[in-house]
């Protein structure tokens, strides 16, 4: 890795199939150790029940409130700051519980790759 300076254009934010907003801050064969992208969540909205293929999670929610789902376990009730700990395959999905968006940070060691991501259906 070298050296360098990341700038974000805001204007790349997107919609991915999991029900977010996802802007990409960090992702790249520079840094193939992690990625680090905002998500940004919809009042009301679940993301999809999902696992990433042998990749860890983190969640570092910015601002809003909901509720994450992990593995088998009850929903937990995040908010500013909270920092949410994804071992790899491990089943999740996160709710929007507020009235404003839920903003959160994500970061994925090694880096998120779309061919990593599995939906989860009953």
């Amino acid at each position: 890795m070298q050296p360098k300076v990341l700038k974000t254009d805001s204007s790349k934010e997107y919609f991915f199939k999991e029900g977010c907003y996802i802007l990409e801050l960090s992702n790249s064969e520079h840094d193939k150790g992690l990625s680090i992208a905002r998500a940004r969540v919809e009042p009301g909205i679940a993301t999809q029940l999902h696992s990433l293929h042998d990749t860890i999670e983190r969640y570092i929610i910015l601002q809003g409130e909901g509720l994450v789902t992990l593995a088998e376990q009850e929903p937990i009730a995040v908010g500013e700051y909270d920092v949410v700990l994804i071992p790899k395959n491990c089943p999740q999905s996160i709710c929007n519980t507020g009235s404003d968006d839920l903003v959160f940070l994500v970061m994925c060691t090694p880096r998120f790759l779309p061919e990593n991501y599995q939906t989860i259906t009953h």
